[in-house]
């Protein structure tokens, strides 16, 4: 089995996406490359609960390839939304879509932004791209724009949808997907107290974001730590 450690980061993601209440059953998807190019990723197949995915399980696409080549295996936003970014943003080697319960319910609001108002939310400070074009289920043109709308940025804030993480690893695209919800979490219990928010300055904000950045092997931990419950609890994630 070729990509055996992405593979099993994979799995490993999905699993412990699935233990947080952060996945939809079968629904959304995550992938990675595992081309020079990008083109060639993995991707959660279809119809397979992410409590049960394995690292065998995980299908290899062609960014590029015909429409015509998927079958029941890949589901169709999948490969319209994953197979775009693959191909046109290439910093994404790795990409989670969520509609993770906090994360979705900001993205319902009128402005879906998410203010600095602790050490988590300051985290995304200036670095989330807002999709406010919703028009259907993100297959054809919907699947484009969202390329097109994420940029430079690591982070896609889906209007009406959920949430988009893009990395150069699975670990740092888990990191990120994780770190938002919490921070969704947050603003969206603070805001029900009904209480004026304390948010912090932009000098603050920013200095902490790059805190963050720069803070050592955070992303790759997390992921080591997931792992290390995986291997013990449900080790056959690895296969």
């Amino acid at each position: 089995m070729e990509h055996i450690e992405t593979r099993r980061d994979l799995a490993a993601a999905l699993r412990w996406s699935a233990r947080l209440n952060m996945h939809e059953g079968i629904a959304n998807h995550f992938s990675v490359a595992v081309s020079d190019d990008g083109s060639h990723f993995l991707l959660n197949p279809n119809g397979v609960h992410w409590s049960k995915i394995r690292a065998r399980d995980l299908l290899e696409l062609d960014a590029n390839g015909e429409v015509g080549e998927i079958n029941g295996s890949v589901d169709p936003t999948a490969w319209a939304i994953h197979g775009a970014m693959h191909r046109k943003v290439p910093h994404a080697r790795c990409i989670m879509h969520l509609h993770s319960k906090y994360a979705t319910a900001l993205a319902c609001l009128k402005d879906p932004s998410l203010p600095p108002i602790d050490q988590n939310t300051m985290r995304f400070y200036n670095r989330v791209s807002v999709d406010s074009g919703f028009d259907g289920m993100g297959l054809g043109d919907e699947a484009e724009r969202m390329a097109d709308t994420l940029g430079n940025k690591s982070i896609l804030m889906l209007g009406q949808h959920g949430i988009l993480t893009v990395g150069p690893s699975v670990a740092h695209a888990f990191d990120d997907i994780y770190y938002f919800e919490r921070s969704a979490e947050t603003y969206m219990t603070a805001m029900a107290t009904g209480k004026e928010l304390n948010i912090a300055s932009p000098d603050v904000a920013e200095k902490t974001a790059q805190q963050w950045e720069e803070y050592p092997g955070a992303a790759a931990n997390h992921m080591k730590a997931i792992r290390a419950v995986l291997d013990e609890e449900e080790p056959e994630y690895r296969d």
